[in-house]
């Protein structure tokens, strides 16, 4: 579920409005005016002002206000000026109205609002300060990293405001929240892995934006309630239990109008987890641009691949393997060349998912045969470079 189509933004706002919050980047308010609104794509086009300073009362207090523009590092003098979700998040707030300071549409995209960031990188630079700084708040780690952090005798990091963790086998949520609990952002990248004690993320009174991403383990019970993280902005779900997408839907829907932005998509039974958990083309399944018969076939083509290649490998000598490789590799490409032909689907993110599906399958034959490997590998690629169309 993203958010539903509707005529009018969740939170009222109308064109030539000024809304205004305050920027942790900057530390003190900034401005931004809405230029424009679209109903299809339920977005809103954001021209950020070149204006910080105490918190205002309404767009007097903002004075001779103008468009920022900007020309820190690879920039030229170009607007700060793109679409956003047109939710408003909760924090920003309506000052009034101003007569429009653009008018042509935007084409640049982001997922957060974020104002004040893109003053702060220009105020930098126009003192000098060329490199952006290491910010103190803000942390990354694998899944692997912070579980060995989390297994530190450390004390809790209250500074780290936005935390992401990416490739997660498995994640203990009480220890996280215990070691980070002011975290303003926190994004969650899983990789089919397990989350246990997600109901603990509602002890982050501060969250303002969350993203859990191919993530499960978790029930109805573990979703966030908005009365312990009154501050929830952005909540972003993604290919998660069923169970606990369809409560964070009907708990979070009513927040929208208040400003908080929604969306929980692929919703995932356990029989799907179980099939696709060693499926490395498992992110097409409702790709937008994918259908569920290319889908359906791409997975096909990959199984037939896998198997032929662990058959090689169980039987063929290494002298032989280079060249049954290469045959692999081309009826590989050529299969996936019959398939983009009929609905140009591969892109570049396809097309390097489906070199890594290739990965996949020889760094298996590592795993079962021992290494020796590289060879079979150089092999399969040759073939599909030679004959792809992709």
């Amino acid at each position: 579920m993203s958010i539903r189509k509707q005529a009018a933004p969740p939170r009222p706002l109308a064109i030539g409005d000024v809304v205004s919050v305050c920027s942790r980047a900057l530390g003190e308010w900034t401005a931004a005016q809405i230029v424009g609104l679209d109903a299809d794509s339920q977005t809103a086009a954001v021209l950020e002002l070149d204006w910080s300073g105490p918190e205002p009362s309404s767009v007097a207090d903002l004075g001779d206000v103008v468009p920022l523009r900007l020309t820190h590092h690879s920039w030229n003098g170009a607007l700060s000026f793109c679409n956003h979700t047109w939710v408003l998040p909760r924090s920003h707030r309506v000052l009034g109205s101003l007569p429009l300071l653009h008018d042509e549409p935007s084409n640049s995209w982001a997922s957060g609002w974020r104002l004040g960031d893109q003053l702060a990188r220009q105020r930098r630079w126009d003192n000098g300060v060329h490199d952006d700084p290491v910010e103190a708040w803000n942390a990354e780690y694998t899944g692997v990293t912070v579980n060995e952090f989390l297994d530190r005798p450390t004390a809790p990091q209250s500074q780290i405001a936005q935390l992401t963790i990416r490739a997660i086998d498995s994640l203990d949520c009480a220890r996280l929240v215990q070691r980070f609990p002011d975290v303003v952002t926190l994004h969650l990248y899983g990789r089919l892995g397990l989350l246990t004690g997600a109901g603990e993320l509602n002890r982050l009174s501060s969250l303002q934006e969350i993203l859990v991403y191919d993530l499960f383990g978790m029930s109805g019970e573990d979703r966030l309630r908005p009365q312990c993280v009154p501050k929830l902005e952005s909540l972003d779900v993604y290919s998660v239990p069923a169970e606990y997408a369809s409560a964070t839907r009907s708990t979070w829907r009513p927040e929208i109008t208040a400003g908080t932005y929604v969306s929980v998509l692929r919703a995932r039974e356990p029989a799907w987890v179980e099939e696709n958990r060693n499926n490395p083309l498992r992110d097409w399944d409702g790709r937008e641009h994918i259908s569920p018969t290319v889908y359906k076939r791409a997975v096909t083509q990959y199984k037939t691949t896998r198997k032929a290649i662990l058959q090689v490998f169980a039987e063929e000598s290494a002298v032989v393997r280079s060249t049954r490789m290469e045959e692999l590799g081309r009826a590989y490409g050529e299969a996936f060349n019959r398939l983009d032909r009929r609905t140009c689907f591969i892109e570049t993110v396809e097309r390097e998912e489906l070199f890594a599906a290739l990965d996949h399958i020889v760094k298996e034959c590592e795993t079962l045969h021992g290494g020796g490997t590289d060879d079979a590998h150089a092999g399969l690629i040759s073939g599909v470079e030679s004959v792809r169309d992709w």
